[in-house]
């Protein structure tokens, strides 16, 4: 494979994505108490310190060993894989697009790594506006797939009104 600046920010988008979100979990973990909340700004945003067993909001928690192996470990990877193998080689792709997958990647990464080396995910971001609407507990990693996935909608409508 050719390395291309293109393929080069591709990297550095996910490895700074892993380390972004690697590097604020210690940190929850090291300075954040298990299970406290601490007001940011207010009881508008909270740091915490949960950690996930499952995924999106916990799901999957309750599945047996064999089933999340599978389910939170193998699978991710694999689909990762084939996300990354999709974008080098999709040249077709606009910068606003690599840098959406490469965000999703790197996401997905980091969190999949959470759950190999520690069985679960630090979660530890919390945003309140009223009772009603506000987040589920979530990580850079969640943040960074989240972002990734807005900004692919955008670039599907926007490419769609081009058209």
């Amino acid at each position: 494979m050719k390395i291309t600046r293109r393929t080069v920010f591709i990297f550095i988008t996910i490895i700074l994505t892993i380390a972004a979100d690697q590097i604020s979990k210690v940190l929850v973990r090291l300075y954040v108490e298990k299970g406290s909340s601490s007001p940011i700004i207010g009881d508008f945003f909270q740091l915490m310190n949960v950690e996930n067993e499952g995924a999106f909001l916990g799901m999957g928690s309750e599945l047996n060993d064999t089933l999340k192996l599978i389910l939170l470990l193998i699978l991710p990877v694999v689909v990762l894989g084939f996300v990354l193998r999709h974008v080098i080689k999709d040249k077709s792709l606009d910068n606003w697009s690599l840098f959406a997958f490469a965000s999703i990647i790197g996401g997905g990464i980091a969190n999949v790594y959470d759950r190999f080396a520690y069985g679960s995910v630090t979660d530890f971001l919390y945003i309140r506006i009223t009772d009603v609407l506000r987040t589920g507990i979530f990580n850079l990693a969640d943040l960074s797939v989240t972002t990734g996935m807005i900004i692919l909608v955008a670039m599907i409508f926007k490419n769609k009104k081009k058209a």
